[in-house]
């Protein structure tokens, strides 16, 4: 088969991926900054569209075969990779599609609109975040923590349907089950990842342990009771995924009367890094019918990247600012001559870990005083307990994320088994914490990414050790001062240019000469 003819395929493939693709983020940019249904129905509109041009059978079975040459060249492969782990998901029978799609609805739907019962009244979620977060009562807490798990239990039975449902199309697809795809497709490696994650675990294990017991003393003492005694429901949330504050940091109060837009741009600058086009287009603050949360987008992968945050004087958003415009750096300083299904991230991962290495510079000292301007004696008093709530933070977040992964596996793995308890097993092994005394319930079922955001959770915390193994190799091999031009010149060189022309493990490889090492995230913050 000729090298022209494949030429020719992808050519075509890309000028009309190309054409699909503008509407969606450009309708999706819409509705979040209008809150107009129409833009809403609109970007819904475009998104069917989009998805049915990876449904088409006659090209599915070109990018299969071509996927058996040998001799094609990397740029070719890379393309073809990205367009088989697009198609073949796409390729059920359509009345098979609409079963599944049924139930996810259908999830969707409670989820939406179900209101947990507390103390005989309805009460939404919020409220009962509010109790964790408030409330130094044994009993109201137990309430909550149970009334939290109520959706669980509501949609228990088409959760399971819905899992049995995701493995049989997966098989039908000639794949194991749904979460073996789901990883394949993205192109992570099942084993690579939770060899990492387990390396991890072990790694982590005697930090995590002796983090664990300094949160238990605090939150013991705080309840009256021994540590044995703590419970789910003595943590800040119902999952155990926060870390609880340290005491006496207030941390907003370097945000006040600043000038977070010039802030943001003097950062980058600093690295040699530009992103005052990308700020002239965004959408940076709160008003009504606007999204409340924070995004970046790609409009075109060519020169219209924007960011819709909603500032205000925190280190909450300062954090989110810093955060986006990473995503926003990398998507600029992608080679432009790359053909349309390349010039995009390799793997949402690698992103994910520039934008991490930029929002964690709120907690970074240097940059409090070179860029906030904090006199180095406003800090003192904070410096070691901001430190410590960000290694907190990691290291509770990084045993969550791994509890969770590690349970989802099973979960598609062998959904028969007695996936309550395994729950809490897996939950004591990870995160130490104590089960409550009824572990027949399905208290997992109540996080909402299991049913409607499968196998994306175990992103975040390859992120971040990527992000950490980046700023290990710059501090060790480019410059100890980030904030300096060859910096950005690194990451534009040696990894940002890239964009999708690698496979993931091979970016971090090529930037920093190993692949994803989990290592760099324990020296770092341990």
């Amino acid at each position: 088969m000729s090298f022209q003819k494949v030429e020719e395929f992808l050519n075509d493939q890309n000028k009309s991926i190309q054409l699909l693709y503008k509407p969606i983020l450009f309708n999706h940019w819409m509705s979040a900054t209008t809150g107009d249904k129409e833009w809403s129905d609109k970007h819904e509109q475009s998104l069917k569209e989009y998805f049915a041009h990876f449904a088409d059978q006659e090209a599915y079975q070109k990018v299969v075969a071509f996927k058996k040459e040998k001799s094609l060249p990397e740029f070719q492969s890379r393309q073809l990779d990205d367009l088989y782990n697009k198609m073949v998901k796409n390729q059920l029978d359509q009345s098979e599609l609409a079963k599944t799609l049924e139930l996810e609805k259908n999830i969707s739907y409670v989820f939406n609109t179900y209101r947990p019962t507390l103390a005989g009244k309805q009460v939404t979620n919020n409220d009962l975040l509010q109790t964790f977060k408030n409330s130094n009562q044994h009993e109201e807490r137990k309430k909550a923590w149970l009334a939290s798990k109520q959706v669980g239990k509501k949609i228990e039975q088409d959760l399971l349907k819905l899992i049995h449902k995701r493995n049989k199309d997966a098989r039908a697809l000639g794949y194991n089950n749904f979460y073996e795809m789901s990883l394949a497709t993205q192109e992570l490696d099942i084993n690579t990842v939770f060899s990492i994650f387990k390396q991890l675990k072990d790694i982590s294990d005697e930090p995590f342990r002796l983090m664990k017991e300094e949160i238990d003393e605090e939150r013991a003492g705080i309840f009256g009771i021994k540590k044995e005694e703590l419970c789910p429901w003595h943590y800040v949330d119902p999952f155990f995924q926060e870390a609880p504050p340290v005491s006496g940091v207030d941390a907003d109060q370097f945000y006040i009367g600043k000038d977070l837009e010039k802030i943001v741009s003097n950062t980058f600058k600093s690295m040699g890094l530009n992103i005052d086009d990308i700020l002239l287009k965004s959408d940076l603050y709160p008003r009504e019918n606007k999204n409340p949360f924070g995004f970046c987008t790609n409009i075109d992968r060519e020169d219209d990247i924007r960011v819709l945050v909603n500032l205000d004087e925190s280190v909450y958003w300062g954090t989110a600012l810093l955060h986006e415009f990473g995503h926003a750096a990398y998507f600029k300083y992608i080679d432009d001559t790359l053909p349309f299904l390349l010039r995009f991230h390799s793997h949402s991962l690698t992103t994910e870990a520039i934008a991490l290495f930029y929002g964690r510079l709120t907690k970074n000292v240097e940059w409090q005083k070179r860029f906030l301007e904090v006199k180095e004696e406003e800090l003192v008093k904070d410096i070691s307990e901001i430190e410590n709530m960000l290694r907190r933070q990691m290291l509770v977040s990084a045993r969550w994320i791994m509890t969770f992964s590690f349970f989802e596996r099973e979960l598609y793995e062998n959904p028969d088994q007695d996936l309550n308890r395994l729950w809490w097993d897996i939950v004591k092994n990870i995160q130490f914490v104590n089960p409550p005394e009824d572990t027949s319930y399905p208290d997992w079922a109540s996080k909402m990414h299991f049913s409607l955001a499968p196998a994306t959770y175990q992103d975040y915390l390859l992120g971040e050790l990527m992000a950490s193994q980046l700023q290990h190799y710059i501090e060790t091999n480019i410059s100890k001062d980030l904030f300096k031009p060859e910096v950005g010149m690194f990451l534009k060189d040696h990894f940002f240019k890239y964009g999708a022309s690698l496979q993931w493990n091979d970016k971090i490889k090529m930037a920093t000469d190993e692949y994803l090492n989990p290592v760099y995230f324990i020296k770092q913050f341990f």
